[in-house]
């Protein structure tokens, strides 16, 4: 093997990957923070490259939340940092970012790190940026 083995409750992947297993807990954890708000959302989560490994729909969100949070579990794994980094600066009037590739600036996208190396990202949206940024917060505390 050319990677060593995660040392994760479930020590069922590598240390450079998310499992499907580990992506589930982080969503489900999300999922029950947003209920409890009275927030109906999307939470995605995508690998290291960016690719979706699991998305839940809240009964009652918008449609357009589904891609909004892809996007913002993407940029937040593209550029290694939390999408209200993005968000501030835009407010702050550099608009030129919004001309970069896979941007979504909204807070509500977290990367998900391991050992300090991004292996996936978080997105959520359907409610304010800081509403989403909480639940995405909740769904990293149970990795």
């Amino acid at each position: 093997m050319a990677f060593g083995v995660c040392t994760t409750a479930t020590q069922s992947h590598y240390a450079n990957t998310l499992s499907l297993e580990d992506a589930q807990r982080i969503v489900d954890a999300a999922e029950q923070r947003a209920p409890a708000e009275g927030w109906n959302v999307v939470i995605a989560v995508v690998d290291q490259g960016g690719h979706l490994i699991t998305l839940r729909r809240i009964d009652g969100v918008q449609t357009a939340s589904i891609e909004i949070a892809i996007e913002k579990a993407r940029t937040a794994v593209f550029y290694k940092r939390s999408t209200k980094v993005f968000q501030d600066r835009v407010s702050e009037g550099e608009h030129a970012i919004l001309n970069l590739p896979n941007m979504m600036p909204f807070g509500g996208g977290l990367p998900i790190k391991f050992d300090d190396m991004i292996i996936g990202g978080i997105g959520v949206s359907g409610v304010t940026a800081e509403q989403d940024e909480i639940i995405a917060r909740a769904g990293l505390e149970a990795f």
